[in-house]
């Protein structure tokens, strides 16, 4: 039995989730589609210019993993405008990063789900000039930590030393 994949982390849900040719009636038109996770890959590689290392760490993924999701998103992006195709974004196995506040006035940084109405002050001082970002977290919900080395040479498997020579 295959393992389970770990959900990906994106920083962007788009609002725009649709694509078609232009003069082509909907009814007459196929459709690819594009997960989020997908989509987030694309963005981070090729629209913000991360390198692809950054841009696993940044979705909680193995670079090769990455790398994986990022040539089956481009194939199908391909195939959406090469055969005239409509694109549609939806699904996939994603998790979005909630979103974080820091006070430009103190530098006080926290987390916000989402949940609390109107505009959102520094629980430190109360301030209004806030600037928000997701902040992904990396490896801490799979069990690992930043400061442990991981790998064969590391005792990945318990054994301390790697391979015995």
């Amino acid at each position: 039995m295959p393992r389970p994949t770990k959900p990906r982390w994106v920083e962007f849900i788009p609002d725009v989730t649709y694509f078609k040719p232009a003069g082509v009636p909907m009814s007459e038109l196929e459709e690819v589609a594009l997960g989020v996770d997908e989509a987030e890959a694309i963005r981070l590689k090729d629209y913000v210019g991360l390198e692809q290392e950054a841009c696993a760490v940044r979705m909680n993924l193995a670079q090769s993993t990455f790398q994986r999701i990022l040539t089956g998103a481009r194939s199908k992006v391909a195939q959406a405008l090469v055969e005239g195709k409509a694109l549609r974004i939806e699904g996939g196995n994603y998790l979005v990063s909630p979103l974080t506040f820091e006070c430009r006035d103190c530098k006080h940084e926290w987390a916000n789900s989402g949940q609390s109405s109107g505009e959102p002050a520094c629980p430190e001082c109360g301030g209004t000039h806030l600037e928000s970002f997701r902040k992904v977290p990396v490896g801490e919900m799979h069990g690992y930590s930043s400061d442990r080395p991981r790998g064969r040479r590391h005792g990945r498997h318990g054994r301390g030393q790697g391979r015995p020579n």
